[in-house]
């Protein structure tokens, strides 16, 4: 599933009434009783199952298909949700968090996940028990929410206070679901209610239909068509680090309360905060857990990153770094992109086994092999794209291959050195039999292979090419004779005395540093000047052999498979075995000073290879480095990352652009500045969430002050949702959030660079933290690409009151006042505007509302009409009313839910505003 699709689909597509609810499970026999610990439900099942998500036919990619559940252990779940008193009670003094709440008896809500785990950690501890989340480091925001937790980890295996798992909270929600209770409007103010009373029905959980949406456990996976024992989700939650929320809440209606519902409107992450969002509390451990990766695969084992990239950058210097490793209880290679915004471990599963895996010097490949070293035999070698648009992975058609090392030649083309056998190298015979190859890579292939001499030298060859290393028993090394290179008048030696000694690496870099494990020695154990056990120590030679550094595994560790970070000499990247073998961490070794720093963890990680970037040279520029480009923070929400990616076209294209989209998600996913006739180069600065003075601030700090070229502006009208605010309150990004950027905080005390572009400003940007695996967000000048089509829906309810108006009437003064002040402000720089009402379903005029966010249909006529006298008094201004009340003729398969258009029917919209465009003289 692509970045960002579960925001613009609603669960008001669903072809069905509120009939929808729980699919009954089958054995499902389970008890529920008072808990020991107060307030909780003891919740026992037997042979209990329980249905996650549903195969109704137009039902979200996220809920779809319907996956059994085999739950085989008890837990406890909270009676009601956490309430703001007791939150508080317990957080003020650990964290400094204070909630405000009309009464302690409503529940916590406007909390982020990290929060809510903290309340559950601080549960835990006061009763004297073990938490079930560890970390090593949170930040926190101003008001004390908690906005990120570096190296997070869930041990489901600690019984202690928790989230409820998703399919635990549906095991219980099934026992009383019923979405009549769960709506409440009181005189059209929606509002939370108190947390129903322990003495009432006090086996019966609460509040799961309706007041506060629920934070789960659970980051947001895929399901299987299948049946799954103690799921517990996804192992993470992909690129933008997505989680799952249960229930309804006081503002969802009747018809839109299903309960395999998983998400909101918008994506939600870890620091989203919503006021109708809150949690309850599970406790108990999960035995034999399993989790569902983004590909459907089931696993038992996963990677956790425990560090995140601002604090590896203290050791790289950079935000653009990978982590590529074998995952050896599935066999499959597994990559870690430390430039993105959301760390996760996306495992990829191949028929054939990955050994020694190596990132190529632009980051943009890996190759690898399917032999071991030190093994004798058949080994192959391939090569994957890292581009996850791609994909593609390429075979080296030669008979026998291994352990694959990139380089850069004097001439700029890049090969890969392999050899034809890395099996043990102790005899000097069979060594001699084995050869060293170097094969270019261009273009995505391999061309015609090269021999480069005798031997198995798959340490490396320093970028000078008077050196060679290897070693698979021995440390042999390959030195070439005065005036010459490996490649021809050389000599080969053996280094360390003879003794045994693997892993090695040569630093590509002019140090030529060799780095290698050992056995223990006696070579190693004089120079260190203590006895120590095999590959407790790594070692390191300098280019003529002598040891010069050595650094020691934690206590209770070994080394294992280290290698030096590319381009690297002070940089190493290893394995952490513990006592029974496995190897347990990856970590980072700072080998001045001899640092270890944990960056994952997991049940067997090998074969660690760390790519970080060749930072270019910024000293040219006269921008401030720790705040140019600096647009969005880890674990950022949509809307954050939506507008670093605006930033960024922003500066690619101000010297391109003459047409400027701006508004919300209705034209983020259906104006294609690709299909546009060539006199028109389109950029797309749509965003999500929206407000036309979002649209104004964007026009007015950046696009007036930048784009030269700039003739034309379309902007989205979405009447249904102008009862959004200007300033504190609203959404707006410039009048709400702007400051928790040193980017934007940056651009503003230089007043937008207004006086000049500064030179830099692109490249820091585009080096800084983004989301890694959208590429096609900036290639495609904005456009989101590939969503689903399915249908405008026929129940369709309004989210929103359409009365909220009637004696709110400045709302839409205010927002029309905006409109024109946007015209008036493009006729002043000479640019027309195209105003567009994007279509929605017609099944809306089946109701009193225009749409999907509400407005009275009488309302809305009048305002369009108020619109069209826009268009009759200003020349540069044109209204295109795609939506005509309802009466539009974009069909149903044109529709990816009630109010967007899909990929099928975007080049329509698109052909549409063309022609507009070229109506303006």
């Amino acid at each position: 599933m692509r970045l960002f699709l579960v925001f613009v689909i609603t669960s008001l597509l669903l072809a069905c009434s509120n009939s929808v609810g729980p699919e009954t499970p089958d054995e499902m026999r389970v008890e529920l009783r008072q808990d020991s610990l107060p307030g909780m439900l003891r919740v026992k099942p037997t042979n209990a199952s329980v249905t996650l998500g549903t195969n109704a036919p137009l039902s979200l990619d996220r809920e779809h298909p319907s996956m059994k559940v085999q739950i085989d252990y008890s837990f406890s779940i909270g009676r009601h949700e956490v309430t703001c008193g007791d939150f508080n009670a317990k957080m003020v003094p650990e964290t400094g968090l204070k909630l405000e709440c009309e009464n302690d008896s409503l529940p916590a809500t406007n909390l982020t996940y990290y929060d809510a785990v903290l309340y559950a950690n601080e549960m835990s501890k006061a009763i004297g028990l073990d938490t079930v989340y560890t970390y090593t480091d949170v930040s926190f925001d101003d008001a004390h929410h908690c906005t990120g937790i570096e190296g997070l980890v869930f041990h489901p295996e600690v019984d202690a206070y928790r989230l409820p798992t998703e399919a635990e909270w549906m095991l219980v929600a099934n026992k009383n679901w019923n979405p009549k209770k769960g709506w409440v409007a009181e005189n059209s103010d929606y509002k939370l209610h108190k947390v129903c009373s322990l003495e009432k029905n006090a086996n019966v959980p609460c509040d799961m239909v309706g007041n506060a949406m629920e934070w789960s456990n659970d980051w947001l996976g895929k399901f299987l068509d299948t049946t799954v024992v103690n799921y517990v989700g996804a192992p993470d939650g992909g690129s933008l680090g997505e989680r799952v929320i249960k229930g309804g809440s006081y503002q969802t209606t009747e018809k839109n309360l299903f309960i395999f519902s998983r998400g909101e409107v918008y994506a939600v992450t870890s620091t989203t905060r919503a006021v109708y969002v809150g949690f309850r509390l599970g406790f108990g451990r999960i035995p034999e857990a399993m989790w569902i990766d983004y590909k459907g695969s089931t696993i038992v084992s996963r990677a956790l990153p425990l560090l995140n990239t601002a604090s590896i950058r203290k050791f790289t210097k950079t935000y653009k770094m990978r982590l590529a490793f074998r995952n050896n209880i599935s066999g499959n290679l597994s990559l870690l992109d430390y430039s993105s915004g959301v760390l996760y471990v996306k495992e990829i599963a191949d028929t054939m086994p990955v050994y020694h895996p190596e990132i190529s010097p632009d980051g943009r490949f890996v190759a690898f092999c399917t032999g071991l070293e030190g093994v004798s035999g058949k080994s192959e070698i391939y090569v994957r794209s890292l581009d996850l648009e791609d994909g593609s992975v390429v075979k080296l058609d030669v008979e026998n291959a291994a352990i694959p090392r990139w380089r850069i030649l004097e001439n700029g083309d890049t090969v890969i050195v392999y050899v034809t056998d890395a099996g043990n190298n102790k005899e000097n015979s069979t060594f001699a039999k084995m050869e060293t190859w170097q094969v270019p890579f261009r273009k995505g292939s391999f061309r015609k292979p090269k021999k480069l001499f005798d031997g198995a030298y798959h340490g490396g060859i320093s970028t000078d090419r008077r050196l060679a290393v290897t070693g698979a028993r021995l440390l042999r090394a390959r030195i070439a004779e005065s005036g010459a290179t490996v490649t021809g008048n050389a000599r080969d030696t053996v280094w360390y005395g003879g003794e045994q000694a693997c892993n090695v690496s040569l630093s590509q870099d002019f140090a030529k540093k060799t780095l290698f494990l050992d056995f223990g020695g006696k070579v190693g154990q004089e120079f260190v000047g203590e006895s120590y056990r095999t590959h407790e120590r790594i070692l390191v030679a300098d280019s003529t052999g002598k040891l010069i550094q050595s650094v020691a595994a934690p206590d209770g560790y070994t080394f294992d498979h280290a290698e030096w970070v590319r381009g690297r000499s002070d940089l190493a990247v290893a394995t952490l075995s513990n006592s029974n073998g496995s190897h347990e961490k990856i970590v980072l070794v700072q080998m001045d000073g001899g640092k270890v720093v944990d960056l994952v963890e997991g049940d067997d990680l090998w074969h660690p290879n760390f790519w970080a970037y060749t930072p270019m040279n910024f000293s040219k520029f006269k921008v401030e480095p720790d705040s140019a480009g600096v647009y969005m923070k880890a674990d950022d929400d949509v809307g954050a990352v939506l507008m670093r990616f605006n930033m960024e076209l922003i500066w690619r294209y101000r010297d391109s652009a003459n047409v400027v989209v701006v508004g919300s998600s209705r034209p983020l996913n259906s104006v294609s500045p690709w299909s546009f006739n060539k006199d028109f180069f389109v950029v797309n600065l749509a965003q999500t969430p929206n407000s036309i003075y979002t649209s104004r601030d964007i026009l007015d700090l950046y696009v007036y002050k930048h784009f030269k070229k700039l003739k034309y502006i379309i902007i989205s009208l979405d009447i249904d949702f102008w009862y959004k605010i200007d300033g504190p309150g609203g959404d707006n990004f410039f009048a709400t959030r702007y400051a928790d950027y040193p980017g934007y905080v940056y651009d503003m005390n230089h007043g937008y660079w207004e006086s000049g572009y500064p030179e830099g400003l692109l490249e820091y940007t585009e080096n800084y933290l983004t989301v890694s695996d959208e590429p096609n967000f900036v290639r495609d000048r904005g456009r989101l690409l590939g969503i689903n089509c399915r249908s405008w829906g026929e129940d369709v309810d309004a989210e929103m009151d359409s009365t909220l108006y009637d004696n709110q009437q400045h709302l839409l003064d205010d927002n029309m006042a905006a409109l024109e002040g946007i015209i008036k402000k493009a006729q002043a720089h000479d640019v027309n505007v195209v105003g567009v009402i994007f279509p929605q379903s017609p099944a809306f005029k089946k109701t009193g509302a225009f749409g999907r966010y509400g407005l009275r249909r009488s309302t809305a006529k009048k305002l369009i009409e108020k619109i069209k006298k826009l268009d009759e008094s200003y020349p540069n201004f044109k209204l295109m009313d795609e939506n005509k009340m309802g009466d539009h003729d974009y069909p149903d398969a044109f529709a990816a839910d009630t109010d967007h258009l899909c990929i099928i029917g975007a080049p329509t919209m698109t052909r549409r505003i063309n022609a507009v465009l070229r109506t303006f003289e």
